[in-house]
């Protein structure tokens, strides 16, 4: 997935009306400002009752559905083998978006963790922050992308890096 993939589909879903922050390897990237990394695909928040408007917007790009978990995510892929992989979350009384989790439980991104902003080909995107970004890589074993991802987070913004990463 390259930039200007990223770009396409943040325009495509941008006229479809489908707010979307940036999440995972892309999302890091933005918020550093620079491509740092090849990426396999893009992680993208958006909220669950937009799931069908952005796989319309998708289909008309090429994309179709290859999993579908809702309400915990869904990805889309082309024939090109690109994936977005579309993390869904219903958003509270207080804008913090709640990811129903496939286990049954739920994961709480804060409000402000949709405060982020970056840059991805030098054009302004919205963002998890990297708080949250740190966050949202625990629970699971890391693998090489993640701790260059997280090693990124502690050096741009100087934040301390829980375990498995607090030896990066």
């Amino acid at each position: 997935m390259s930039a200007s993939d990223v770009l396409h589909v943040l325009t495509c879903l941008e006229r479809a009306g489908v707010a979307a922050w940036l999440d995972g390897g892309w999302g890091v990237d933005a918020l550093v400002g620079e491509e740092t990394r090849p990426h396999d695909d893009l992680d993208l928040v958006i909220a669950l009752e937009a799931s069908d408007r952005t796989q319309e917007a998708m289909s008309a790009l090429g994309f179709s559905l290859s999993e579908d978990e809702r309400p915990t995510r869904f990805v889309m892929r082309d024939s090109c083998d690109r994936r977005i992989d579309f993390h869904t979350v219903v958003f509270d009384q207080y804008r913090g978006g709640i990811q129903h989790l496939q286990d049954g439980t739920s994961y709480r991104y804060p409000p402000e963790g949709f405060t982020g902003s970056g840059l991805v080909d030098g054009r302004p995107m919205c963002c998890l922050t990297p708080e949250v970004q740190v966050e949202c890589h625990l629970g699971y074993a890391p693998d090489g992308n993640d701790y260059h991802d997280m090693r990124l987070l502690h050096v741009h913004f100087g934040i301390a890096l829980p375990p498995p990463y607090d030896g990066i």
